[in-house]
């Protein structure tokens, strides 16, 4: 079989009774794919070899460009919108302002070069400092609220917020998805989700993420993006939700699926090369810039490990920064036991960053050992910060209960000592997942003892819709709905 050199398959034949060459490979990162044989075609082989084939695809660099954007190499504007467009799937080609073709498409575009990052839609529409907002909609992307009053709002995009959109819309509740950025959460940045059923190889993240999102559209969500929630409030049979352009949006019902952010190392000669080298999240946008490069990855959990396996396949080399003594606590098994088998990828346990340096991009760290204190330099051309996870839920303020912390508490634990919060007006107990405020749900990561995996984020979306029906076919005044 004639399969692209980048990947590697096995075919083995099926016998559950016997150990299968394919699971050590695959666990180890020593293959990508395998196929069992015997196969029926057009069930076992034509599917698989369409997945291959995509996801090879993906790997290169696009022919199609369908946005080419000039702009400053190291400009944190530009990076943000070239993780934009590889987290929606939209192919496009980045040039540096002093490039030829970069010369070129301002020449063409009638500019000068003083306003930048400018967008070039493969129409010819030229896009100058364009928002979020504006390069969404450029490529048919939502930004309209509506007027509607919705059955069910959900804030989020993550995979919590797309699963409760799939299971609302699909059973026939009007739903509008309201999210700050672009579909996919944390989730979304992820090269590849290898422990989510159903998906033999593994699924990316912005593959899982678009898809969720075009399956929801399908069923009639009003997909929102690049909206930012400012504040909800109780009002009456109805919930109130006000977006950061002062708009309103009302529905019966709300889920709050908002997530949580990586936590920022708070270093600021590192934090002043955002988008220069420093990067939160994955970076799958800049991974290909990454050939010949040493990188670092800091953090311990399976995003961060993904994050290094995805980089070892460019870079020189790939250097894990870990503060703990080691990994089995926080990263599965059979990731640690992949980057384990990766010549290029190097775990230094027990340390943390301190500092950095770079004359307009990252060219160094400082970091120090945890158990003497010492410290060390360490060259570099890039940094990868996924650590922990802080929940942004200070709007929520008052509104509903927190923790310490900011998680949202949900079902019983919002019962302390055997009491209720004095804010929650019914009679019968919350529903779990529902929050002090009732009719309004929270599910994922946001949630106060969560499961941080995507398989359990999504079965909470789920679990939350049918909470959802429940409160909805509950009689005005029994249910909160006449508050």
């Amino acid at each position: 079989m004639l399969v692209p050199s980048a990947k590697r398959v096995l075919l083995v034949e099926r016998d559950y009774t016997q150990a299968n060459p394919s699971v050590t490979a695959m666990t180890l990162g020593q293959i990508d794919y395998h196929l069992v044989k015997p196969w029926n075609r057009e069930q076992g082989l034509y599917p698989a070899v369409s997945e291959f084939l995509a996801a090879w695809a993906d790997e290169q660099e696009p022919r199609f460009e369908m946005f080419r954007i000039v702009g400053q190499k190291q400009s944190a504007r530009a990076h943000q919108m070239r993780d934009l467009l590889t987290r929606m799937a939209m192919p496009y080609g980045f040039y540096d302002e002093d490039s030829e073709t970069g010369r070129q498409l301002l020449q063409e575009a009638g500019l000068d070069g003083t306003r930048l990052p400018v967008a070039v839609r493969h129409d010819g529409r030229v896009l100058v400092e364009p928002s979020d907002a504006e390069l969404i909609e450029a490529f048919g992307g939502g930004t309209h609220l509506g007027t509607e009053v919705y059955d069910l709002a959900i804030i989020g995009a993550g995979p919590a917020g797309l699963a409760a959109a799939v299971g609302a819309s699909s059973e026939g509740l009007s739903t509008v998805v309201l999210e700050k950025e672009i579909s996919g959460g944390q989730a979304g940045t992820s090269s590849r989700i290898r422990n989510f059923p159903g998906f033999t190889w593994g699924i990316g993240g912005q593959d899982f993420a678009h898809r969720a999102c075009e399956q929801a559209w399908l069923f009639g969500t009003n997909m929102v993006f690049a909206t930012e929630v400012t504040h909800l409030r109780d009002s009456g049979a109805q919930r109130l939700i006000r977006v950061a352009d002062g708009q309103e949006v009302a529905a019966r019902a709300v889920i709050l699926a908002v997530g949580v952010s990586w936590r920022r190392l708070g270093i600021p000669r590192l934090e002043a090369l955002i988008g220069a080298g420093v990067f939160y999240g994955a970076g799958g946008s800049e991974a290909r810039a990454m050939q010949g490069q040493d990188v670092c990855v800091v953090g311990a959990g399976n995003s961060a490990g993904q994050a290094a396996a995805h980089l070892a396949k460019y870079a020189d080399s790939v250097t894990m920064l870990v503060r703990g003594d080691t990994l089995a606590t926080s990263m599965s098994d059979y990731l640690i036991k992949e980057l384990g088998q990766l010549p290029n990828v190097t775990v230094r346990l027990g340390v943390e960053v301190v500092d950095g340096e770079g004359n307009g991009r990252l060219e160094a760290l400082t970091i120090r050992d945890r158990s003497n204190g010492t410290t060390e330099g360490l060259s570099t051309s890039a940094l990868f910060l996924l650590i922990g996870a802080d929940p942004h839920t200070d709007w929520l303020r008052g509104c509903v209960e927190r923790d310490r912390q900011g998680y949202i508490l949900t079902g019983t634990d919002l019962t302390r000592d055997g009491r209720l919060p004095s804010s929650w007006p019914l009679s019968r107990p919350p529903f779990h997942l529902e929050t002090s405020l009732p009719g309004v749900f929270a599910v994922g990561d946001v949630r106060y003892g969560s499961v941080k995996r995507v398989a359990s984020a999504v079965g909470e979306g789920a679990i939350a819709v049918q909470l959802l029906h429940r409160y909805l076919a509950e009689p005005v005044g029994r249910g909160g709905t006449d508050s």
